[in-house]
């Protein structure tokens, strides 16, 4: 079921939002919202369901193994069952038509449907699992571990959510003070992720996909190559941060305050500075539970530079199942490490230099991102240097909104930063965000909405 449907607009959130605020104690309370929870997963596929349910259930009753025994077995148990699930399901073929090529054997891959969010509820699993293991975390009843991995707003694509960033919140009365306001702030939220969603993001990405396929398919021109690869830089920056909007605010619907994603990455001087910005929950898990026990910087620079290689390439290989996305880890690893030997001495660019450079790297990574193969990769950055066809001959490239969503994420302010903290209440407010949710949801209703790019992964 997607944020941005009909289906989920007008039918699931104000029932989802009645059940919550009717139940007047956390018990059923939590039930309701499990249940509506796998109600919200299943929509897609109902076969996802028991998959989810028994990740849930084994990840619990081995943060039980954990806490008793403080057992290293039992966690790397849970780790190898949470990757081994993500393997099977989205590596599976990536990794035999390798073998194939190496080998020589003929193989027919099997058609393997990727259950949606298996990257995130798994790596959220994984953290709370080592959290058991370090003391940092109590086992919880199992209502309430449902409820913090299948809480439906983070369920699908993010935040990843740490056990103590929801779960000690569900005992609070969901109707304490604030309440009008929470709601208030939530929805106009959401209401700036749907529109950044339907009114940038899917209106720009038409013209990277037709770019990107006559690069999979053949050559393009400079203009082309430069145009799609900045139409999906803006269209990934707008979907992802919409989903992000949306799911942050229907947490705070409920009373509940997730994690931001997004803090202007865009506006990042460095590419370590990027990644402090953008996903920054997959950021900070990839820091936490990858980089800062293979040595971070506690060993010295070349042990640093190899943790940021593996951390990164893992990274780029969660993001997909593709040389691509690999690639495109092993780039970001590059630019970190190179960051990080120009600045050990001090030194430094001016802060508009240091921002080109900075997008010149994070928009030449995007066209890795993007591409389906090294062959559609390479067309577009020949083509960027000039070496691609001279005359255009794709059309559609909407300037003016590209325009705008260049300096909205360049130069504005966050919508957390807006929705959350600046807005005071004003009913002519309320009034343009509910027109605008509205008319959005008209538009919306005209065709099947469009998936979110993270959906995925």
């Amino acid at each position: 079921m997607l944020f941005h449907s009909q289906l989920f607009v007008f039918l699931f959130l104000p029932v989802a939002l009645c059940c919550f605020y009717a139940a007047r104690r956390a018990v059923p309370r939590e039930y309701a919202v499990i249940a509506l929870s796998f109600v919200f997963y299943g929509w897609a596929d109902i076969r996802f369901v028991p998959l989810l349910a028994c990740s849930i259930l084994l990840n619990w009753a081995l943060a039980f193994v954990i806490r008793e025994h403080r057992s290293m077995i039992a966690l790397w148990v849970g780790v190898v069952a949470n990757l081994a699930t993500i393997g099977y399901f989205k590596y599976k073929n990536f990794f035999l038509e390798n073998i194939e090529f190496l080998v020589g054997i003929d193989w027919e891959p099997s058609p393997i449907l990727l259950p949606i969010g298996i990257s995130f509820f798994t790596f959220q699993q994984i953290s709370y699992l080592a959290d058991v293991h370090g003391g940092r975390a109590p086992v919880y009843p199992l209502r309430k571990y449902a409820f913090y991995v299948s809480y439906f707003p983070q369920l699908i694509a993010g935040p990843i959510v740490r056990h103590n960033e929801l779960i000690p919140n569900m005992d609070l009365d969901p109707w304490r003070p604030g309440v009008a306001e929470r709601i208030a702030r939530g929805t106009v939220l959401f209401v700036v992720g749907l529109v950044k969603k339907f009114a940038i993001a899917d209106q720009i990405a038409p013209h990277a996909n037709i770019v990107y396929a006559a690069a999979r398919d053949g050559a393009v021109s400079t203009a082309d190559a430069w145009t799609g690869t900045l139409a999906f830089t803006i269209q990934i920056y707008f979907d992802f941060s919409a989903y992000s909007d949306m799911a942050i605010g229907l947490a705070m619907m409920m009373g509940f305050i997730i994690p931001a994603n997004f803090d202007a990455p865009y506006k990042a001087l460095s590419i370590r500075d990027f990644w402090r910005r953008w996903h920054m929950t997959l950021s900070r898990f990839l820091r936490d539970y990858v980089y800062i026990p293979l040595g971070g910087n506690r060993f010295g620079v070349g042990r640093q530079i190899a943790a940021q290689f593996i951390t990164m390439t893992l990274c780029g290989l969660w993001h997909g199942a593709g040389w691509t996305f690999l690639l495109w880890g092993v780039w970001h690893a590059v630019g970190m490490s190179a960051n990080l030997l120009w600045s050990r001495d001090g030194r430094t660019l001016q802060p508009i230099a240091a921002w080109i450079v900075t997008m010149l790297f994070v928009i030449g990574g995007w066209v890795l991102f993007r591409a389906e193969t090294f062959g559609a990769a390479q067309t577009i950055y020949l083509a960027m240097f000039g070496l691609g066809d001279v005359v255009s001959h794709i059309g559609g490239f909407n300037v003016w909104l590209a325009l705008a969503g260049a300096v909205i994420a360049c130069f504005g302010p966050t919508s957390q930063d807006v929705a959350l903290m600046r807005l005071r209440p004003w009913r002519p407010l309320a009034a343009v965000a509910a027109i605008g949710l509205f008319v959005v949801m008209l538009e919306v209703g005209k065709g099947q909405p469009i998936d979110f790019i993270y959906f995925e992964f």
